[in-house]
């Protein structure tokens, strides 16, 4: 493997994890609402939750997916369903946990699962395995994606909780704390709309 290979994987790990989707809306909205010391359990279900169904792509689910198509189909439909579920969570949110006992960030285990049925983390698995895994050296290519788009995909992650941690310090206003949650619902729901088109087509 060359320098240009992987230099070629990290970019697109970064562009697949910088990007706006629904784990780094949800983790911006939690940490605008929670703070990030409560959010880091979301952050680590996130990354090692990709992580974990990358590898299982990489050495089988994908062909599972090619065998019944459908499965994705049931997958993309399951996810945009708890989407726009906790589309709705956040746009109810009453303000930063503190005067809503029953508001609480999502648990490691709940951001591990929610991999499973987030398009854009089984899409991206997909495409990455496929295109930069080797054939002749399929395990050791997969190894190699999930290390670097762990490695690459922390720090991505962390900046969208933390950017939403910033944001704490103008949305004092419950005024603006509610328009801010509804503006990350609505992008929840937009965030469902390629996903869901593109798999039409295919």
């Amino acid at each position: 493997m060359t320098v240009t290979f992987i230099a070629g994987l990290a970019l697109f790990a970064f562009v697949s994890t910088i990007t706006p989707g629904p784990n780094n809306l949800m983790l911006m909205a939690s940490g605008a609402n929670f703070g990030l010391p409560r959010t880091i359990p979301h952050m680590l279900g996130v990354s090692l939750g990709f992580a974990f169904l990358m590898l299982l792509v990489g050495v089988g689910l994908a062909g599972l997916v090619a065998a019944f198509p459908w499965t994705l189909t049931v997958l993309r439909w399951a996810g945009a369903a708890y989407l726009l579920y906790l589309a709705f969570k956040v746009a109810t949110s009453k303000g930063f946990g503190a005067n809503d006992g029953a508001a609480r960030p999502m648990t490691f285990w709940q951001a591990v699962a929610f991999q499973w049925i987030n398009p854009k983390a089984f899409a991206s698995s997909l495409v990455a395995v496929t295109t930069y895994a080797i054939p002749d050296h399929l395990l050791t290519g997969v190894v190699l994606v999930v290390a670097v788009f762990t490695l690459i995909g922390a720090p991505c992650i962390l900046t969208w909780a933390a950017f939403g941690m910033g944001m704490r310090k103008v949305l004092t206003r419950p005024i603006a704390h509610r328009a801010f949650n509804i503006v990350m619902a609505l992008l929840l729901v937009v965030s469902i709309v390629p996903m869901l088109t593109e798999g039409a087509k295919t």
